[in-house]
């Protein structure tokens, strides 16, 4: 189980940095629209997120400082978790920004917040298993003696 936590957690973190790189610019402007931190500290969180996003899960993916990586994303997680709620809570009409764009809805499209909500507090649960857990099969942690056990949980040896 373990496996698939970090597997997912950070293939979906890959993938959202993945889709940002590209373009730190709307990036920027995702955090912005959320309203929610001074200009200098959303700039400066708008170039720093997707790579934050791809180290952790690279990390992740790998089986690499596994219980590290897996606090870093799921604390990650619940930070968007809030902020999404927040935009909800204030009155915002934004895009969520988490796969890229973000910045305000065009006339006509709807938020997806509780969609978004549900989904990052998914995540938020697999990066507490993955943290609270063994790192699992095919994880370096393992070959490198790093992690403990290296057995999903219920596994016998």
């Amino acid at each position: 189980m373990t496996t698939v936590a970090r597997l997912v957690l950070g293939g979906v973190l890959i993938a959202a940095g993945a889709l940002k790189i590209g373009n730190p610019a709307d990036s920027v402007v995702a955090v912005k629209a959320y309203q929610l931190l001074p200009e200098s500290i959303a700039v400066t969180v708008g170039y720093a997120l997707p790579i934050l996003e791809i180290v952790v899960g690279v990390l992740l993916v790998v089986g690499l400082l596994t219980r590290v990586a897996a606090v870093i994303a799921g604390l990650l997680m619940l930070a968007f978790v809030f902020g999404i709620a927040w935009a909800w809570a204030k009155g915002l009409r934004i895009d969520c920004g988490c796969f890229g764009g973000g910045g305000q809805l065009g006339a006509g499209q709807e938020p997806t917040y509780l969609l978004d909500i549900v989904r990052d507090f998914g995540l938020v649960l697999l990066g507490a298993w993955a943290a609270r857990f063994p790192p699992g099969r095919f994880a370096l942690d393992g070959a490198l003696g790093l992690g403990g056990d290296n057995r999903d949980e219920g596994e016998d040896n």
